[in-house]
């Protein structure tokens, strides 16, 4: 792009682009050609070459890509602290699935996300990644707020408020994935929810729909020990073993949590391309296991990071995630240096997006790329003195301290203000559905 196409320049104290390079740049400047990126250089050079252009200064504050939540499933933030303190099964089967068969439907769906969306914006997120049913709520509030997502048709065997078979359910991802086949800011992807909640025949089937189609395929897999004893009963295979069975495992597989992994499964995912989303604080909270981050990225393993939903991490920044990804590769591995800052940085934005397939468009700070971006200022006494902004981001607890969220170079979220969402209706419909829990949910 001329020189004359820049509309604004970006200036920060620092800026870490995370791509072509993973460092820190000092005293840095953005330069946007609308809604793309035009050039990243220092400051004194960008005032030089675009004199005319308006530029907004970010003192003490690091500009960093927008961060990319791998997996979740937004709908339920309503249930957030509905169930707490419980094991996964438990958890899962006398209190999650009776709730959502009583409540779950395109309206709750849609103010969840909301409510979900509200949150990550605040915390830096501008693309995430959603399974649950009724997507196509899901993604409307998604264009509607103004940010990215990869939404999941939601793939089970057994009827559900959103689709009577899984062959209903996958019709239905297939229409939605046609509706959106253009769309910048919403990919459809399959959502199999994991080899226990669909039979071998319909994974099967979506490996080949996926692969006709470019599209990527996300799936619950060795999230506990008790569903890989169950598969092995059941079938005598692990969930890995069905998954390559039935032709899943490849470049456009996103398998979530893979806390349970035995000699040789690390390499066969570094073979076959395969992306790993970590979702370490809801493994923790519901005690599910640890994924072996380190081992897995030393083996050329690509790994992103997801927050799970609500109602099983309580919390949906991805920071936090950070800061828990980081310590606790440590801990697993033993080793102090197993996951530094940059790199648990990288896993939270373009690890995710190439997780995602959208790396060509967002992850980094590159020429040529989407301006979805964030701002944090680091001059509170939370992160003074920074001698490395980095390790303020991951380790200090960086979301109350984003002050501007650009997706498109347009700003969603500037100094604790939503631009294209109404939050107080957002909060009010979530009071709404809690006292209609509180008064008739299931117990």
């Amino acid at each position: 792009m001329p020189a004359e196409s820049a509309t604004a320049v970006l200036s920060a104290r620092w800026v870490l682009p995370v791509a072509p390079t993973n460092t820190v740049l000092d005293a840095t400047s953005v330069v946007l050609a609308g809604s793309r990126i035009l050039a990243v250089l220092p400051t004194a050079e960008a005032r030089t070459r675009y004199p005319g252009v308006p530029e907004t200064r970010f003192e003490q504050h690091a500009l960093i890509p927008g961060l990319v939540n791998a997996h979740g499933h937004a709908g339920m933030s309503l249930f957030r602290g509905y169930a707490d303190d419980l094991p996964l099964s438990t958890w899962l089967h006398e209190r999650i699935w009776p709730l959502e068969g009583r409540w779950v439907d395109a309206a709750f769906v849609a103010d969840g996300t909301a409510l979900a969306v509200a949150e990550m914006v605040a915390a830096g997120t501008t693309t995430f990644s959603d399974m649950y049913f009724f997507p196509e709520a899901s993604a409307a509030v998604a264009l509607r707020a103004g940010i990215r997502a990869q939404i999941c048709g939601p793939l089970v065997r057994f009827p559900n408020a959103w689709s009577s078979s899984a062959d209903d359910a996958i019709h239905k991802t297939l229409a939605l994935h046609d509706e959106y086949r253009d769309s910048e800011h919403i990919r459809i992807a399959f959502g199999p929810h994991s080899t226990y909640a669909l039979d071998a025949p319909h994974l099967e089937r979506i490996g080949v729909l996926a692969e006709e189609l470019d599209a990527r395929v996300q799936i619950h897999l060795h999230e506990t020990e008790a569903e890989v004893a169950e598969a092995r009963a059941a079938s005598g295979e692990r969930p890995l073993d069905t998954v390559t069975r039935c032709g899943l495992l490849g470049p456009s597989l996103q398998a979530v949590h893979m806390t349970q992994l035995e000699a040789g499964d690390i390499e066969r995912l570094a073979r076959h391309g395969v992306s790993v989303v970590h979702c370490p604080q809801s493994n923790l909270k519901l005690a599910s296991g640890f994924c072996p981050v380190a081992a897995l990225r030393n083996a050329g393993v690509r790994v992103a990071l997801g927050t799970d939903g609500a109602a099983s991490n309580n919390s949906l920044s991805l920071f936090r995630e950070m800061h828990v990804a980081a310590i606790l590769a440590k801990a697993v591995a033993a080793d102090a240096a197993a996951l530094p800052a940059l790199e648990v940085l990288r896993m939270a934005t373009l690890a995710g997006a190439e997780a995602l397939g959208m790396d060509a468009l967002t992850g980094s700070l590159e020429p040529g790329k989407a301006a979805d971006m964030v701002a944090v200022d680091l001059s509170g006494v939370a992160n003074e003195p920074v001698f490395h902004p980095e390790s303020q981001l991951v380790y200090a607890g960086g979301e109350s301290s984003v002050s501007c969220v650009l997706v498109d170079g347009e700003c969603v979220f500037e100094q604790g203000r939503h631009l294209r969402q109404d939050v107080p209706a957002v909060l009010a419909s979530a009071r709404r559905w809690r006292d209609r829990m509180a008064d008739g949910g299931a117990q």
